[in-house]
Formats: structure tokens, sequence, C-alpha cells
């Protein structure tokens, strides 16, 4: 079984959800995690705030967050087991994150040091 990291990335990362819009998409999130949990296939995960972002640039230039170049954020991450992509796609399209418009899931395979070349 492979492992899969789902990237959720929000389309405006500049949009500020209210105290009670996050505290209801804080539990949605958590009952999706405890569903996947639930069949043994969670592996781990993390938020990632707005603020404290750096970007480093090839020219050893460090600007602060992403805002001045992308308007995509990247919200956070989980990384689950699955026997394919296609399985953890299905993961992945009950994220409630989809709830916003224009915000995606990338399903992307975590390489393991045996096909790091």
């Amino acid at each position: 079984m492979n492992e899969y990291a789902l990237i959720m990335r929000h389309e405006d990362g500049t949009k500020v959800a209210s105290p009670e819009q996050m505290q209801a998409w804080m539990k949605q999130t958590m009952d999706w995690i405890g569903g996947i949990a639930a069949q043994n296939k969670f592996v781990s995960g993390t938020g990632l705030p707005f603020d404290e972002a750096k970007v480093v640039r090839h020219s050893k230039v460090v600007t602060n967050g992403p805002f001045g170049d992308i308007k995509e954020t990247i919200g956070g991450f989980i990384i689950v087991r699955a026997e394919s992509a296609d399985e953890a796609a299905e993961f992945a399209k009950e994220c409630p994150v989809l709830q916003g418009e224009g915000n995606t899931v990338e399903v992307r395979k975590i390489a393991k040091n045996d096909n790091i070349h």
C-alpha cells in the first residue's frame, strides 16, 4: 500500500473566515479525517496557517508569505494510505475544503527512498 498527500489549496488565501465559520469547518474536517482514520488509512496531517510564511527564491531573496506572487494558497495537507491514486482521490472528494468555490485538493503519491532518482 502506498501513501498519498492530499494537499488542500484555497483559491483566494486572502479571504478570512469568521470564527464561527472556522469552527464549523474544523469540525467537518475532523469528522472527515475521523472517517479515514476509522478505515486505518490516515497517516498524519496538519493545517498551514497563513501568517509567519516566507518564500525563499533561488537568488536567496526572502519575502513574506506567498501572497505577493500567487492568489492560491496551501491551507494544509493530510497523508493517507491507499492502494492507488484513484482510491486517494475518493478520500479527497469528501474534503470539506471543496465547499469553497475554486478550492482544490491535489493528490500526490509520496516517494519512498527506493523511488527517488
